[in-house]
Order: structure tokens, then C-alpha cells, then sequence
């Protein structure tokens, strides 16, 4: 989804909602996350004059904390864990199958927008290695064979 002009006064708002005070930097990023998925160029362009502050410190704060995106993801972003346990356990096997059935690399996006694959660092769920969370919810002790079936829940559902 890109930004267009009309969404300047949708971030505008978001904005505005915060005193003009470079501690709510972090919170205010979350919140345009939260709202266009992503955080368009735009943002920092409105957010930065806001705040008085660099634009180039925004974007360090954006790309330093993984929460954050600068490009859009997809509609269900799944999540592999690639701490420890898990990659002993399998998930280096699981996110292969993961970017076979989507046909995208960790990290990506499939073309019709509906899912994001990312690899993180640990979900804080080793007893049930390897776990993947697709938006909020884990699977526990996944193995690659599982893989399409847990996809195409997620197929099936039109929000």
C-alpha cells in the first residue's frame, strides 16, 4: 500500500497526537507501523519538522528496531524463529519449505501481497522449538511437511 498525498493528514493526525518531543520519536513510528503497515518516506518528511530533529535520525531509529519496516508486508507476516533450539531443532529446514511453498526468500514478500516471511532471533519459546508465528499466533514443533496445511488457513480467510 502506497502513501499517497490524501494520507498526509492521516499521518498529520497521527503525529499531532504527540506533544513535539524527540522521546515520542519511537512511539510515533509505531503507531504510523500500526496504521499503514510499514513506514512510508513520507512520514519522516512530516515527522521530522514535527520533532525538530534529522530525518536520518528517524530512519536509524526505523531501521534499527526489526519491529519496524520501511518497506510494506503482507497481509500475514510469519515469523520463524531462528534462535538456538529452534535451528537445532529444524527451523533452517522449515523456513526452507516456507520459501518453496511461497516461492519467496526470508525477508520477502509474496507478489500478490498476502505474506511476508521473516527470520528473527528468538521468540522466547525454546521448549517448543521450532515455532513459528503466523501474526500472532505459534505453532509449535513445526515440521516442514506442515507447512502448506498451516498456509492455507491462512489462504482460505478474507478479512
Amino acid at each position: 500500500m502506497a502513501v499517497k498525498d490524501k494520507n498526509i493528514n492521516e499521518l498529520t493526525k497521527i503525529i499531532e497526537s504527540y506533544p513535539r518531543d524527540k522521546r515520542y520519536s519511537l512511539a510515533i513510528l509505531q503507531d504510523i507501523q500500526r496504521r499503514f503497515g510499514y513506514i512510508p518516506k513520507t512520514a519522516f518528511d512530516v515527522l521530522a519538522p514535527y520533532l525538530n530533529v534529522k530525518i536520518a535520525r528517524l530512519y536509524a531509529m526505523a531501521t534499527f528496531y526489526r519491529a519496524l519496516s520501511l518497506r510494506p508486508k503482507g497481509k500475514h507476516v510469519i515469523r520463524v524463529c531462528d534462535g538456538t533450539a529452534c535451528h537445532i531443532r529444524g527451523a533452517p529446514l522449515l523456513l526452507d519449505a516456507l520459501e518453496r511453498e511461497l516461492k519467496i526468500s526470508g525477508g520477502e514478500t509474496t507478489a500478490d501481497g498476502l505474506f511476508t516471511v521473516e527470520t528473527v532471533n528468538c521468540l522466547g519459546a525454546c521448549a517448543i522449538a521450532p515455532v513459528m508465528v503466523v501474526d500472532e499466533k505459534y505453532y509449535p514443533k513445526v515440521q516442514p511437511d506442515e507447512v502448506k496445511k498451516i498456509l492455507s488457513q491462512y489462504r482460505r480467510v478474507k478479512k
